[in-house]
């Protein structure tokens, strides 16, 4: 079971939700649990779990490197690159790293032996185990170098990374980055089912429509989870949900006790112990959802 916590926008409390998640199932021993923290520009779920043992590891793409006195100029490569991260002018190469995803095509392209394959570090990825007092759980995360442009590569890293861990553990969850763009479709390609955590505000009402488009047109089990219930009005959140066929599975209260002890780096299950059974049972409500598709069922609001 593969279970994405996503949002349309940044700082809705999905990663508060993600660790709380994990260290339930951890806590309650029913799972063996793997949490992939995806938002790789901005990570921060080890920051909770304290992990121990991290082993770290560099994350690389590759770059065209050119031979000048082999290149004649053609632009063949520059025509097949779809990035625009080439340019031939005065019957020069040009490269702009920036720009490149380092999908071959130049090099494949190019038939004078002007263009190499190389490679350049964009980031890494990190794996630990956290023995917090809740629970032990495999903690994998990646980190984007300053001033890079690329997060997919080491998004896609960090899954294959949890999926070299699977014969240990039996439940992945992944805290997927915000937004709607790239980043967040590579990391929640694949996953069994997806929690979208909103607040009820004109803002995260508009960002829930935007991420459930997309989920729906991938095809994913989706449920709402309404954080900071009482800060705003939840009616257009539930209408859209009910419209759209999305089971708000839970709703987190407004409350000054959570923001304080999530800020000072604790969980919800630091808040009340009684959040241990109510974040079990939402995971299996999302199991639920993985099995019927998606499907709204009685009582799911």
């Amino acid at each position: 079971m593969r279970l994405a916590v996503a949002s349309g926008k940044g700082g809705t409390g999905k990663t508060t939700l993600a660790v709380g998640i994990g260290i339930a199932l951890a806590a309650g021993g029913r799972n063996k649990v793997s949490l992939l923290d995806c938002d790789v520009e901005q990570p921060n779920d080890h920051l909770f779990l304290s992990p121990t043992g991290v082993e770290r590891r560099p994350v690389e793409v590759g770059v065209p490197l050119i031979d000048e006195s082999a290149c004649t100029g053609c632009g063949e490569c520059a025509e097949a690159c779809r990035f625009n991260a080439l340019a031939v002018v005065g019957g020069r190469l040009l490269s702009f790293p920036e720009l490149c995803h380092g999908c071959g095509a130049c090099w494949i392209t190019c038939k004078t032996g002007g263009i190499a394959r190389g490679t350049r570090r964009i980031g890494w990825t990190l794996a630990g185990r956290s023995a917090a007092r809740w629970g032990s759980l495999s903690l994998v995360w990646g980190e984007l170098d300053p001033g890079q442009p690329l997060a997919p590569p080491i998004i896609r890293q960090v899954k294959e990374l949890g999926l070299a861990h699977r014969e240990e553990t039996r439940v992945e969850i992944l805290d997927a980055p915000p937004g709607t763009s790239c980043p967040l479709v590579e990391a929640v390609e694949g996953v069994d089912a997806c929690l979208l955590v909103t607040e009820p505000t004109p803002f995260g009402l508009h960002d829930l429509e935007l991420a459930a488009e997309v989920l729906r047109i991938m095809n994913i089990p989706s449920g709402v989870v309404v954080n900071r219930e009482g800060v705003g009005d939840s009616a257009p959140i539930l209408r859209f949900s009910e419209a759209r066929g999305l089971p708000v599975l839970m709703k987190i209260p407004f409350s000054r006790r959570i923001a304080e002890v999530v800020a000072a780096g604790g969980t919800l299950l630091d808040v009340d112990s009684s959040w241990q059974p109510a974040l079990v049972d939402l995971w299996d409500a999302c199991q639920g959802l993985a099995r019927d598709g998606g499907r709204p069922r009685a009582g799911d609001h």
